[in-house]
């Protein structure tokens, strides 16, 4: 037999034996982003109470504004962070913030939004993504995708490592799990998602929130850990009374 027909014979078999391994990752994401509200994210005002804080996020096509309001019986502390950096009023007053207390709050406000509407975000400029390959969780299929950031453009976290589950069927994300640094080394956290509510055509979810019981483990290894019951339960991450506009 021709020994180019052999070689193409063989690489037909193989994409047949292993058609995942051939699967564009960007489409994987483009479908999971569209079933959670896409294009219906890049121009809205969503706003939602996540524990004793309320939140605001306007988005306009590249144009953001995240607002995160905190209220005691005297103050209201309103942190803004926008195209144009940072701010924090205290009633109606414009405080003066350090740089380095600017960028832990900036941090903070940014992960609580971030996280509200993931996986919209992830065609951002910044992110890498890696197709892994298939993997079973509670017995259904997910795509398993590794997504990290350019030091450029990838915020202050952007050493951290994130892994996204996205059910084959449905496209929706299921699981993330995601490795940040700690004062005293690498922290570990994957959250399962469960309380599936669209509001006006995007999707929210709460999520539980486990860390690892062992130490020095892989974020590529959190749904290997969480089949065998090795993680813990340290937190609920609960959004109440969202609106969308």
């Amino acid at each position: 037999m021709n020994r180019i027909l052999i070689i193409v014979l063989l690489v037909v078999l193989n994409c047949k034996e292993q058609p995942e391994a051939l699967l564009n990752v960007q489409t994987v994401v483009d479908n999971a982003i569209e079933i959670s509200g896409g294009e219906l994210i890049d121009s809205s005002s969503i706003t939602f109470n996540f524990r004793d804080r309320h939140y605001v996020a306007k988005r306009n096509n590249g144009d953001y504004l995240f607002a995160r309001i905190t209220t005691t019986d005297s103050d209201s502390v309103f942190d803004i962070l926008s195209n144009k950096g940072f701010e924090r009023f205290i009633n109606d007053d414009l405080i003066k913030v350090p740089d380095s207390m600017a960028v832990k709050y900036s941090s903070s406000v940014n992960s609580v939004h971030y996280f509200s509407v993931l996986p919209y975000g992830l065609n951002d400029g910044a992110v890498n993504k890696k197709y892994i390959g298939l993997t079973k969780i509670k017995g259904q299929r997910f795509h398993k995708i590794q997504v990290t950031f350019d030091k450029e453009g990838g915020g202050e976290d952007f050493e951290d490592v994130f892994v996204y589950w996205i059910n084959k069927d449905t496209y929706k994300t299921e699981y993330i799990a995601y490795s940040y640094i700690e004062d005293d080394g690498w922290g570990l956290r994957l959250r399962e998602a469960y309380n599936e509510r669209y509001v006006d055509g995007i999707r929210f979810v709460d999520y539980n929130n486990y860390k690892p019981k062992a130490k020095n483990v892989s974020v590529l290894d959190m749904d290997a850990l969480f089949e065998k019951n090795q993680l813990q339960l340290v937190s609920k991450i609960e959004l109440e009374k969202i609106t969308v506009n």
